[in-house]
Parts: structure tokens; C-alpha cells; sequence
């Protein structure tokens, strides 16, 4: 969970953050939730030849917000494949649910950007923040 102020350029011209500023917000959130986890993607892009990309997203806009709001952003596995890992992410205003998003990353070889199985260690520490 990470918490993001919405600032004048999240926002559109009806003063409400940009439909699109979300997507951001919410690979901030996986790339922090994976970071926490001991998962630094720079280093595994290097060590491994890894990398995540986003190969689907369903989200659903609730509510808005605006300018100066602080939205607390909420990630979750939803599903763990053998390359892929589903997360359920939501974004929200005190108890207010603004967003909520499904997205599916995908591990690629860097080289060729094909699908890559997860490492035993990456896929033992991604089992573990399932439990």
C-alpha cells in the first residue's frame, strides 16, 4: 500500500485526476509493493535478462478525485502463473473507493520478449506474499 497526492498535473481540465493518471498510479504501487518485497526490477532486468510487462488491464472508474486529494493505492495477487502474476489494485479516498483495477504483468525474456517462467527464488518470494 502507498499513498500518492494528486497534484495539478494529474488532473484534467475539469479539475479531476485524468482517467490515465490512474494506470500510473497504479504501476507505482506494484513497483513499490514489489520493491518491498526485496524484488528490485533494474536489478533483475540485469541479473537475470527479466522483465514485467503489462499484458492486460480491466479497470473500472467508481468516483473521482481531485486536486490535493491523498489516494491510498492498494495491491494485492489476485492469480500467480508460471510467467504472469494478476494483481488486484484499488485506489481510494479515506474509505472511499475511487478505482479499481485487474492487471496482468507478464515475465519476458529482455532479448526476444517472449514469455519467461519465473526464477525459483522470484517465484518463492512472489508464493510467499500470497499466504
Amino acid at each position: 500500500m502507498i499513498q500518492i497526492r494528486v497534484y495539478y498535473e494529474d488532473t484534467d481540465a475539469g479539475g479531476i485526476v485524468f482517467y490515465a493518471n490512474y494506470l500510473k498510479f497504479f504501476e507505482r504501487a506494484r513497483t513499490e509493493w514489489l520493491r518491498g518485497l526485496g524484488i528490485n526490477q533494474s536489478s533483475m532486468a540485469a541479473t537475470t535478462g527479466q522483465i514485467f510487462v503489462v499484458k492486460n488491464v480491466e479497470i473500472q472508474y467508481r468516483k473521482p478525485a481531485g486536486l490535493d486529494d491523498l489516494l491510498t493505492i492498494q495491491s494485492t495477487i489476485q492469480h500467480l502463473g508460471s510467467a504472469s502474476i494478476t494483481f488486484q489494485q484499488s485506489a481510494w479516498r479515506d474509505s472511499e473507493l475511487l478505482c479499481e483495477s485487474s492487471v496482468q504483468v507478464v515475465c519476458v525474456d529482455a532479448q526476444n520478449l517472449r514469455p519467461a517462467k519465473f526464477n525459483p527464488e522470484l517465484r518463492s518470494t512472489l508464493e510467499k506474499a500470497l499466504d
